[in-house]
Parts: C-alpha cells; structure tokens; sequence
C-alpha cells in the first residue's frame, strides 16, 4: 500500500500527464495539415490523331486544343496517335485512346494540382451547290441543313437544272447516289425546293433542303473595303459572263473601268484589288455582269500614317536604360534594356552608322550573355512592363502600339553581324526542339510586323517553362495581318529590307500595330550567338501595291 504522501504525489503526476494530453490534443485540432505545394502550371504541348490535317493549336491561355481534321474522319471515334504534356504530369487522356471529339473533350492534367483542359475538333466539309442560269454564290447552311441558290429572273421553274451538289465527304451518296440526283421540285409562292438525304459509310446522315429563288439582277455588290492607296471590291455575277468594276470619285461623273489585271474570279463571285488610289478620298464603285450594272457603293480611304521615330535619331538616357524617344516624346519603341540594364543595354543609339552616313543615329542590337541568361538585343513596338512574376530575370514586356491603318509593307535599312548559335539553354524546355535545329547553324536576325483587333497591348513574357512563359502566336484569331524579314548572313553595310503584309481579311479594321527586331530569332527562348549585331534604320510604312 502507498503512504499518504507518495499517494498525493502520484496522483499528482497522473493530474499532469492528463493535463498534457489534453493540452496536445488542443494543439493538435489547431495545426492546419495542409502541405504547402509547389504551384505548377500542368500543359498540353503537343497532340496528334488520324486524319489530323496540321499541327494542333494549342492555347495556354484557354485551356484548348484545336485540331482540325480531314473531312471523312468520324468525329465519333478519333483515333489519338501523339500526346505529350508537361514533364512529370499525369493525363487522364493517352496516345492510342480512342475519343469523341463530337463535342470539346476534356482532359486532366495532374501533379500537385489538377488542371482541366478542352481538345477541340474543326472539321470543315467543303459543300458545293450550283445551278444553269445560277446568280451570284450559294448560301450553304450546315447547322439549318439548308442551301440555297439563285437563279436568272426568266429561268422557268420546270426547266431547273442542278449541275453539281457535294454536301458530305468524298463518296457521299445523295438519295442513295453517288452522282448527281435526279430531284423532284416543290413550287411555293418564290421559290422551290426539293428533298436530299446525304450519307457517308455507316456515321454520316443528314436529311438537307435545297432551294432556288429567282433573281432580279444578274450581279451585286457585296462589299467595298478601303484601305489608304488600296481598295477592294466584292461582288457577284453571272459565273462566266463579262464580270467587272468600275470606280469614280464622288467629285466627278466620269467612271473608270477596273483593268482586268486587277480582277479575280471564282466562280460567280469576282473581286478586285485597286491600287493607286488618293488618300483620304471619297470614291464610288459599282460592278458589271454582261449589260446588267450593280448598285453604286462609296467607300472613303485612309490616311498614310507613319511610326513615330521612325529614323530613330530620338532618344535619351534614363539612369542605365536607352529610351528611343526623345525625353518628355511620345513613348512608342521598347526594348529589354531595363531589364539587362544591371549589366548595360543591349540596344543602344549609333551614331556613327547611318543608312546614308549622315548625321542621325540607328539602332544596335546586341545579343549577349547578360548576367546569368543569354538575352538577344531587341526594339518593339511597345514597353518593358517589370519582371514576371517571382523572377528577376524573366522579362514580362507589352506589344503593340494603337493603329488602326493598313499598310501593306514596312521598308527600312538593315545590317548584320552574324555568329555561330553558341549559346543554348538546356533547362529550357525547347531545348530538344531547337537544339537539332540550330546546332552547327549561324544565328538570324529577324523583323516582324502584325496588325490585329486585340482590346489591349499583347502580354509577352520570356520563360523556360511552357507554364510561364507568353509568347506571339501567329495564328492567334485576332491577327488580322502579319509579315516577317529574316537574315543568316552577315551583312557588312545597310541595306533595304521588305516585310510584305499578308492581310487574312479587308474588312476587319485594327486596333494594334506590332513592330519587332530581334538580333537573335530565338532569343526569347534563350538561343542564339553572343557574337550577333544588328543595325536598323529609316523605317517607312507603305500603303499601295507595285503593279
């Protein structure tokens, strides 16, 4: 038996160990069990399937992948031959999977976080429609299944003539044939119509209405786009008749025939591009089709407006950094100077090589190891917007410059310093692209011009890692043109260079103009030789076309 003393000791000792417990199992409700993981952007970067016409486009910012595929491939059963994503991440989707691409498919990308993505399918059947006696081009609607085409005002309904007809893919049948049917027309109060079915294999019905309403003209102006020195006309006709325009200004009555050279046909439809046209001016044009005239349509042009600073003899030194407008100018061309500035600027003012040799200044980019990176000397339109974020080397720039003109080639001077690539990032995860392709090569320098409908200047940062990084894409849908200039010899004295435009539309009008020089084409990627300069000087927009 215990003694009274050692009795109240121990029970003493019993009272503070459960007070102990009691206090760590508090504690413990309190400690948050949550790891703090690394945040890691999960991507797709590259996908392949059967009957894939190009390479896929793949959007970091949405989360897609588009793919757009060959006309005959069952969007039901999509055969997945190539997948590749960031490195370490696990994909709920596999080369050799078969998907529905009916309707966007969802992928998820895992590691620490889950990431959903979207493959897209683009399947573009071409559709054909065409009548005797057929006006203008067809309205082929794959969502209503309706077509419809217009005929000559005294084509008599018994008399309807259907020459060709393609609604499916190649080998489709129509009415159970795979030549032209044989269809039965119903007369209402305009038009008529008649009944197809369309079948491909064993994965493509569509029940389709055609219809055939006559015409009162024999031609229509469907459009004048006016750009500055250029304008475009549009219209539509008898395919095969005398079809053309003619233009006047509103100033006078004297008409003027568009020369044939100028004049494009496909089919019904024509279309011309004339050149050499007034600034700032109000024309009127209008389109023939045999004796028959369309209506009149006006149309205004532009003005030739230039860059600002275009002969780069504006500039002042801020600190360590080169600013290519003179201080207190209006601020138009950037460059990553503020960023390889704690070493000293890789684009800086020349002095003593002009175009011509005469007084003024050029711009000298030079690419170089700056610090612990290779960085490419570099001018653009636009500013150097801070680092990225939680980086120091990672250069997070804005492009583009408001413009809303459309010229048809930027003109300048140029010269080059080129130098065998030497400098090639292994971390970067285009290094397995670009090694092969550069590897015993000399560098290039590079000129690029886009003009496009973005709401705002474009981010552009320059990363490693396809998670971080931002770069131009070409095919983005708001680029309404874009044109490029590249060289991979040096070139000891200046010489001009072109970058002819090539415009995807003539009607869209832009908000954004992007200029940008690179004495490095890679070197946003980190690729390129410390030995390369390039010189530019003297920039010019033109705005009409050479004959």
């Amino acid at each position: 038996a215990l003694s009274s003393a050692a009795s109240d000791v121990y029970k003493r000792q019993i009272y503070n160990l459960l007070l102990g417990a009691a206090v760590i199992t508090l504690l413990q409700g309190c400690i948050k069990n949550d790891i703090d993981y690394p945040q890691i952007a999960l991507s797709i970067t590259g996908m392949q399937v059967e009957g894939q016409k190009e390479n896929a486009v793949i959007s970091e910012k949405d989360r897609t992948v588009t793919l757009k595929l060959e006309e005959n491939v069952n969007l039901r059963k999509v055969h997945v031959t190539k997948l590749s994503v960031t490195e370490g991440a696990k994909s709920t989707l596999a080369p050799q999977d078969i998907i529905d691409l009916t309707n966007p498919y969802e992928v998820i990308l895992s590691l620490y976080q889950e990431y959903r993505w979207k493959v897209i399918a683009q399947q573009d059947i071409v559709r054909i429609f065409k009548m005797a006696n057929q006006v203008g081009l067809s309205e082929i609607n794959p969502d209503t299944k309706v077509a419809i085409a217009n005929v000559r005002k005294n084509t008599k309904w018994k008399e309807l003539d259907l020459l060709e007809l393609k609604l499916g893919p190649k080998g489709t049948t129509y009415n159970g044939k795979t030549e032209v049917p044989e269809l039965k027309w119903t007369l209402y109060s305009n038009y008529a119509s008649a009944q197809v079915k369309v079948q491909y294999q064993d994965f493509f019905e569509e029940n389709w209405e055609l219809r055939v309403y006559r015409k009162d003209k024999d031609v229509e102006m469907k459009r004048a786009d006016g750009w500055v020195n250029v304008a475009w006309l549009y219209a539509e006709g008898i395919e095969g008749s005398d079809n053309g325009f003619e233009i006047r200004e509103t100033t006078t009555e004297e008409w003027r025939k568009v020369d044939n050279s100028y004049i494009t046909a496909d089919g019904a439809a024509f279309s011309a591009r004339i050149p050499h046209l007034k600034e700032q001016t109000t024309y009127v044009c209008r389109a023939y089709s045999g004796e028959d005239y369309s209506e009149e349509l006006p149309f205004t042009t532009g003005i030739a407006k230039q860059l600002p600073n275009a002969k780069f003899d504006e500039w002042h030194l801020k600190g360590k950094v080169y600013n290519f407008w003179a201080e207190g100018g209006e601020e138009f061309w950037g460059s990553g100077n503020k960023g390889a500035s704690i070493l000293r600027s890789i684009t800086t003012p020349d002095g003593t090589n002009t175009w011509n040799g005469q007084t003024g200044t050029s711009v000298k980019m030079e690419s170089m190891y700056a610090v612990i990176k290779f960085a490419a000397g570099n001018l653009f339109a636009g500013y150097w917007y801070d680092f990225a974020e939680g980086s120091f080397t990672d250069g997070h720039l804005k492009f583009g410059r408001p413009f809303t003109e459309r010229p048809t080639r930027l003109t300048g001077y140029y010269k080059y310093t080129t130098g065998p690539v030497n400098q090639m990032d292994k971390d970067s995860d285009k290094y397995d692209e670009l090694y092969p392709l550069l590897k015993d090569k000399d560098d290039t320098c590079i000129i690029w011009v886009a003009l496009g409908d973005w709401d705002a200047p474009i981010d552009i940062i320059t990363a490693k890692t396809s998670s971080k990084r931002k770069m131009f894409d070409q095919n983005d849908p708001h680029v309404i043109a874009y044109g490029e200039f590249t060289q991979g010899k040096t070139i000891n004295n200046f010489e001009p260079f072109e970058v002819e435009l090539e415009y995807r539309d003539t009607n869209r009008v832009p908000n954004y103009i992007l200029v940008v020089c690179s004495s490095s084409k890679y070197g946003d990627y980190f690729f390129g030789s410390d030995q390369s300069v390039m010189w530019v000087d003297d920039f010019t927009l033109e705005y009409d076309y050479n004959d």
